[in-house]
C-alpha cells in the first residue's frame, strides 16, 4: 500500500512591530499559510527575545509550542531566521518546557498585584537612596537587611539575561534551582546572592518603604511602591519552546559561559 503523506503542521505566524519582522511574516504567510493561534499546531514568533517572552505570555493558555525566529538583536530564545525548509525544521525541533515564576506584590495602597515571569522577578530602588530589603526563604529569615540597588530571582532560562548582567550565575536547564542575585550590594559588602531549590518561596520585605521606595518587575511588567514581594515557581504553568536540534537552551547556556 502507498504510504500516506504526513500533513504539514498548521502554523500561526506572529510578529513584533518592527519593519523587519512584519515583512518576514508577510513572506512566510504567503509561502506556508497561516491560521489563528487557537487553531495552530505550532506558533512561530518573529522578533527578538522580548517578543518571544510576550508571545509565551500571550499564548500561555493555549498550550501550543512556540518556535522563535530571530528578527531582533540577541535572540537567545530564538532560532536562526531562514525561510527555506521551515516545515522540516519544525518537525525536527527539540522541545524545552519552562515553569515561570509567580510574583505576588503588595503596594503601599494595600492592593495585591500578581504576574508571571519566564526570566526573572526583580526589585529595584525607585528613588535616590539605596533600597533596604529583608529576605525570607520558606518562612525563615535569611537576611535581616540587604542594602542594595535591587535584587532578583531568576529561572535557569532567564539566568543569562538580567541576572547575568548583575554578575549572577548561569544555571543549566534542568538544574532545579533558582538564582537569588543582588544588584550593587552595599551591605553586606559585595554579597553576590544564593542558589535556592526550585520549589523555594522567596519573600522580600521593603524596609523604610516611604523613604526608600522600591518597584517590582516581572518580565517587564512593573509595580511601583511595593511593601513586600513573594516569588515562587508555578509548576502548573508550562511554556513549551522549540529549538533546532543541537541549538537548544542547554547548549546555549553552555556556549554563553565560554563566550
Amino acid at each position: 500500500m502507498p504510504k500516506t503523506r504526513k500533513k504539514p503542521p498548521k502554523i500561526a505566524f506572529l510578529a513584533s512591530d518592527t519593519p523587519e519582522a512584519l515583512a518576514a511574516r508577510e513572506r512566510l504567510v504567503a509561502r506556508y499559510g497561516n491560521v489563528p493561534p487557537e487553531e495552530a499546531d505550532v506558533i512561530v514568533a518573529l522578533g527578538g527575545d522580548g517578543f518571544m517572552l510576550q508571545t509565551l505570555h500571550g499564548t500561555m493558555d493555549l498550550g501550543k509550542p512556540v518556535y522563535g525566529m530571530n528578527c531582533g538583536t540577541v535572540g537567545f530564545l530564538m532560532n536562526e531566521y531562514r525561510e527555506d525548509g521551515l516545515i522540516e525544521r519544525l518537525e525536527k525541533a527539540e522541545e524545552a518546557v519552562i515553569n515561570p515564576l509567580r510574583m505576588r506584590a503588595m503596594t503601599q495602597d494595600g492592593r495585591i498585584h500578581e504576574a508571571l515571569a519566564i526570566n526573572e522577578v526583580s526589585l529595584l530602588r525607585a528613588g535616590p537612596q539605596a533600597a533596604k530589603l529583608r529576605i525570607t526563604v520558606d518562612g525563615k529569615e535569611r537576611m535581616a537587611e540587604l542594602v542594595c540597588d535591587g535584587a532578583l530571582v531568576a529561572t535557569p532560562a532567564g539566568s543569562t539575561a538580567y541576572n547575568y548582567s548583575a554578575h549572577g550565575p548561569i544555571l543549566p536547564i534542568g538544574s532545579e534551582v533558582l538564582a537569588l542575585t543582588a544588584m550593587a550590594a552595599f551591605r553586606p559588602r559585595r554579597w553576590r546572592g544564593a542558589l535556592l531549590p526550585k520549589n523555594a518561596k522567596v519573600r522580600f520585605d521593603v524596609i523604610e518603604p516611604h523613604k526608600r521606595p522600591v518597584m517590582a518587575d516581572a518580565d517587564g511588567r512593573s509595580v511601583r511602591d511595593v511593601l513586600w514581594v513573594e516569588v515562587e515557581s508555578d509548576p502548573n504553568v508550562r511554556h513549551r519552546i522549540l529549538f533546532d536540534p543541537g541549538h537548544g537552551l542547554e547548549e546555549r547556556l553552555i556556549q554563553e559561559q565560554f563566550a
